[in-house]
């Protein structure tokens, strides 16, 4: 008796795996994911297999070759009009491609390869035991200060695994705007945040501020990292269902075939409310939206430079990506809901942001506190809820993510017996003793402030302009004076370079590769083409302004 029922139970379970279909991937669509991970596979090879003198050319080929790639894919993509009238969800319904995300992606991988430069950069240090190094931990494994730190250095060891390791985060970057379901969503953020709790762990100088930077970003971002996953959960136990579009029916009462466990959860709405909340709160995390800032001064001050630059530029483009497909293809029928609270986050991170900057006496965390009420001005966009909310984002994190790159690529080069000089007593009168360097952060700074004929300028108005025509218009006069506060510091530290006296023991500007010069040229080039002639870009952005539901 006892064998038939258990024969039966095998029988009865066995009957719909028979129907599983097999997966279909569209790998073409693909194809600037796929490079970016193969490449960073490829990378731990070289790690293992190739000697430790080539190690760090053969990094560096291979970053950059598939940077370089991944961008001709997403180009090809978009010419072949997956961004407009191609726009289609891929990888059984797991990755969305469309104009937002090519156009995030494309942001991402070049904005990637100007922040690659920066960390395969050996000139600025003096050279030691013969040998030249970089911004990295010569021995990531040893104590800082100990006998096996020193015979690494004097070995002229160099931690090349950063090369990988940002590969990584690019790859978890570029799915992170295009994921069409909750479980991607949280995959993608998982990917590109744990290399970047280890990258920034990684500087020669500073070594501890820089282990302390890599904790604190790590505990803050596991919580994050966990509100989010519970906000899932709850929106998976609401709707039944991970998938966006799945979500978004539900949420509207659009959907049609409703199983009876599914419309007891549906008339839930508590679980909606609180998941949504939650998946919104990583995210904003993230950004580095008041007030879930707090990491943001600490890991920009304390990561190894090149690492701060990058993860100012490409993180904030990644997240404000995610954030938007949340609200635009997920939520937008809880509109009603989720603006009165995004316009309380969008005033305090730019009055917060702005503020506070003016108390700081450090270059990277005056930026850390300037990257914070950037977050605000773009949330300004992200409220308009109008097509030109979305493309106006877009071109502001194109704009933004060049302009923080090259200001944190001029920081490197500042330099006195410690390693980077970033106090800012230290820069004062840098105008006279190297006025080129000085007018490259000055244009930087500019840009930052808004000021017209940079990309700043054309990017603030965007926002601005898209967030009045979507009826926020208090919103954009707390927008002006925050840029009005925030200009005071931008424009004192240039009166500091240019009109002070230099210091008899001030700090000397390093002379960089070519490869730190190109990251300087190339944010240079970008802010004042998107500030003088932004047209071409504002129409690239809102034909790409379109998320495929």
């Amino acid at each position: 008796m006892s064998t038939a029922v258990v024969h039966n139970l095998w029988t009865t379970a066995a009957d719909p795996i028979s129907k599983i279909d097999a997966p279909k991937i569209e790998y073409a669509q693909l194809s600037p994911t796929l490079i970016v991970v193969g490449a960073a596979v490829v990378g731990i090879l070289v790690e293992a297999f190739v000697p430790r003198r080539s190690r760090y050319h053969a990094q560096l080929f291979v970053s950059v070759v598939a940077l370089v790639a991944a961008f001709a894919a997403v180009v090809a993509l978009a010419a072949d009009g997956y961004g407009t009238t191609k726009a289609h969800i891929a990888a059984m319904g797991a990755i969305a491609v469309d104009g937002p995300a090519l156009f995030l992606q494309g942001t991402i991988l070049l904005s990637a390869l100007v922040g690659l430069f920066t960390f395969a950069e050996r000139r600025l240090d003096p050279e030691t035991h013969g040998n030249r190094v970089d911004s990295f931990a010569a021995q990531a494994a040893s104590v800082p200060g100990s006998d096996s730190e020193k015979a690494a250095v004097k070995a002229g060891f160099t931690t090349t695994e950063v090369f990988p390791l940002l590969l990584f985060a690019v790859a978890g970057m570029l799915v992170f705007p295009a994921a069409n379901d909750l479980l991607t969503l949280f995959i993608a953020l998982e990917v590109f945040s744990l290399p970047l709790y280890l990258l920034c762990a990684l500087a020669r100088r500073k070594r501890l501020l820089s282990q302390e930077a890599a904790v604190k970003y790590f505990l803050l971002g596991s919580f994050a990292s966990a509100f989010t996953l519970f906000g899932i959960a709850l929106l998976y136990g609401y709707a039944g269902s991970v998938s966006y579009a799945t979500i978004a029916q539900v949420v509207d009462g659009t959907v049609t075939n409703v199983s009876p466990a599914l419309a007891d959860t549906m008339g839930n709405d508590v679980l909606l409310l609180i998941g949504a909340a939650m998946i919104v709160m990583g995210l904003l995390f993230k950004v580095g939206a008041v007030p879930f800032h707090m990491w943001t001064p600490d890991v920009y001050q304390g990561a190894p430079t090149p690492v701060t630059g990058f993860m100012a530029a490409a993180t904030k483009v990644a997240a404000f990506g995610a954030l938007l497909r949340i609200l635009y293809v997920v939520l937008p029928g809880l509109r009603w809901d989720w603006r009165p609270v995004m316009w309380g986050v969008a005033v305090v991170t730019m009055l917060g942001g702005a503020i506070v900057a003016i108390t700081q006496t450090d270059i990277k965390r005056l930026l850390a506190y300037s990257s914070i009420a950037h977050a605000g001005f773009i949330l300004a966009g992200v409220i308009a809820t109008t097509p030109d909310g979305v493309s106006s984002v877009l071109f502001y994190l194109a704009a933004y993510s060049f302009v923080t790159i090259g200001a944190f690529a001029v920081v490197t080069l500042v330099r006195d017996a410690g390693g980077e000089a970033t106090h800012l007593s230290k820069w004062a009168g840098l105008g006279r003793r190297s006025p080129l360097v000085a007018a490259v952060f000055a244009v930087f700074l500019l840009a930052f402030a808004g000021i017209p004929l940079t990309s700043g300028f054309a990017g603030k108005f965007a926002v601005f302009k898209a967030a009045a025509e979507g009826g926020a218009a208090p919103l954009v006069v707390v927008g002006v004076i925050s840029s009005a506060i925030a200009a005071f510091f931008y424009i004192r530290v240039i009166v500091l370079m240019f009109f002070s006296e230099p210091r008899p023991e001030g700090p000397t500007v390093a002379v960089p590769s070519p490869l730190t010069m190109t990251t300087i040229g190339v944010g240079v080039a970008v802010t004042l083409v998107l500030g003088v002639a932004p047209q071409y870009f504002l129409d690239l952005a809102s034909q790409a302004g379109v998320f495929v539901r």
